[in-house]
C-alpha cells in the first residue's frame, strides 16, 4: 500500500458504457454493463479535504469516467459520472468543462439547486450539463480557463487553441519546433500550465516534427516550453505531464520515473520533490499540497520501455497528497480494481459536496435534473 495508514475500504458497482454503444450515445442513454470498483484510502486523506475545505474531480478515460471525491463525517464519497474516453477538466467560477473523445462539455454551476438535490442538505455545489461543443477527434488533453475563455490542448494537431462556434477550434499557438498544423500528433503536446490567467508552460514528448516522431525519444526527450517566448526551458523528461505555477515555481510529473519535480526555468535545472508508486498524470495544487494521480501502465508502444516499468508488479492507480515542503505523503486514495489509469486531477477550492448532472444520467445510477425559468424571470 502506498503508506502504512489504516485503509478504509470501499466500493460501488457502475454503470459502464458499453463499448458498442459509445458512439451513438451522444443523444440516448448509455447502454450500460456491470463494472465494480473497489478503492481504498487512508482515513488521513479524508481529513485533509476536510481539512482544506476542497472537493476533488478525477478523469479516468481508461474506464470512461469524471468522478467526484469529497469527505462526510471522516469518510470518503466517491461519485462516478459516465463521460467517452474523458481526458482533461476545467473548473471554473461558471462551470466546468470536460474534454472527452470528439467533444467538450460543459457543466453550469447552479449552487441554488444544490441544497435540493438527495440526500437533502448535503451537497453545497452543483454542476448541470448544458450544452457540449464538437471539436471532432483532436486528442483533447488538459483544458484550462482564461476568463470565460478555455483553453485546449490539442494533441492531435499539436497546438493550443480555443473556440468559436464556426469552427472546430481556432489554433492560437503551437510550438516553434512545430512547422505546420496537421493531425499528425508530430510531439504529443500534453499538459498547460496558466499564469495570471494566460498560458504560460507546455509540456510535449520531444521537439519533433513528423507524425507521430516523439515516440523513439519518449523516455528521454520530453521538455517543458515557455509559450510566451517559445524557448524550451527544460529537457531529458521521460513523458512529462501537467505543467503547473504555483507559489512563484514551476512544478510538473516526471510521469515515466513517478516523480513530481520543480523546474527552474532559468536554468532548466529540476529537483526531485517526490517519487510516488505510478506513473505520474495530474496535478492539482492547492496551498501546500499537491494532489498527484497515480496510474498503473500498460505493456504497449507508448508505455513500454519507462523506467517506472520495472515496478509494474508493484504500481497503483489513485491519488497521492504530497506535502509540497517536505514531499511526504500526507495521504491516498487507491482504486483497487476497476479504474486503472488517471488522466487528470482538480480540486475545487471551498466546495465539500459537489453534485454532478451528467450527459448520462440515468446510466450514472441517478435522475435527470431540469432546470426552467421561473415565472418572474426574463427569458
Amino acid at each position: 500500500m502506498l503508506s502504512p495508514e489504516r485503509l478504509s475500504p470501499d466500493s460501488a458497482v457502475l454503470s459502464s458504457k458499453d463499448a458498442s454503444a459509445q458512439d451513438s450515445a451522444s443523444t440516448s442513454e448509455l447502454s450500460t454493463s456491470s463494472r465494480e470498483v473497489r478503492y481504498e484510502y487512508s482515513p488521513s486523506f479524508a481529513s485533509l479535504l476536510d481539512r482544506l475545505h476542497v472537493s476533488l474531480f478525477i478523469s479516468t478515460y481508461q474506464a470512461g469516467k469524471l468522478v467526484a471525491v469529497s469527505a462526510q463525517q471522516g469518510a470518503l464519497t466517491l461519485t462516478f459520472h459516465n463521460f467517452q474516453q474523458v481526458m482533461g477538466v476545467a473548473a471554473g467560477p461558471a462551470g466546468v468543462a470536460v474534454g472527452t473523445q470528439g467533444q467538450i462539455w460543459f457543466l453550469q454551476s447552479a449552487p441554488d439547486i444544490a441544497p435540493k438535490v438527495e440526500p437533502l442538505g448535503q451537497h453545497d455545489a452543483c454542476f448541470l450539463t448544458r450544452r457540449s461543443f464538437y471539436t471532432g477527434e483532436i486528442q483533447v488533453h488538459e483544458l484550462a480557463w482564461s476568463g470565460e475563455e478555455l483553453w485546449i490542448v490539442n494533441t492531435a494537431f499539436s497546438c493550443l487553441c480555443t473556440l468559436h462556434e464556426s469552427f472546430s477550434f481556432v489554433p492560437q499557438w503551437r510550438p516553434p519546433f512545430v512547422t505546420a498544423l496537421a493531425a499528425e500528433d508530430r510531439c504529443h503536446l500534453n499538459g498547460l500550465a496558466m499564469m495570471n490567467g494566460r498560458p504560460e508552460y507546455v509540456t510535449a514528448l520531444g521537439q519533433t516534427d513528423a507524425p507521430q516522431a516523439w515516440r523513439p525519444g519518449k523516455v528521454t526527450d520530453g521538455c517543458l516550453v515557455h509559450v510566451p517566448t517559445g524557448r524550451v526551458v527544460a529537457s531529458g523528461f521521460a513523458m512529462p505531464h501537467s505543467p503547473r505555477v504555483h507559489h512563484g515555481r514551476v512544478w510538473l510529473l516526471n510521469s515515466g520515473h513517478g516523480r513530481l519535480v520543480t523546474v527552474d526555468p532559468a536554468t532548466g535545472g529540476t529537483t526531485n520533490v517526490a517519487d510516488l508508486p505510478g506513473y505520474t498524470r495530474g496535478l492539482a495544487v492547492h496551498e501546500s499540497v499537491a494532489f498527484v494521480g497515480l496510474s498503473k501502465i500498460r505493456e504497449t508502444a507508448t508505455f513500454g520501455g519507462m523506467p517506472i516499468a520495472e515496478k509494474h508488479d508493484l504500481l497503483k492507480c489513485g491519488v497521492g497528497a504530497i506535502d509540497l515542503t517536505t514531499g511526504r505523503l500526507l495521504g491516498h486514495l487507491e482504486f483497487v480494481s476497476g479504474v486503472d489509469e488517471i488522466f487528470d486531477v482538480q480540486v475545487l477550492s471551498g466546495i465539500r459536496s459537489p453534485v454532478i448532472s451528467g450527459p448520462f444520467p440515468i446510466a450514472d445510477g441517478g435522475k435527470p435534473i431540469w432546470r426552467v425559468p421561473h415565472p418572474s424571470d426574463p427569458t
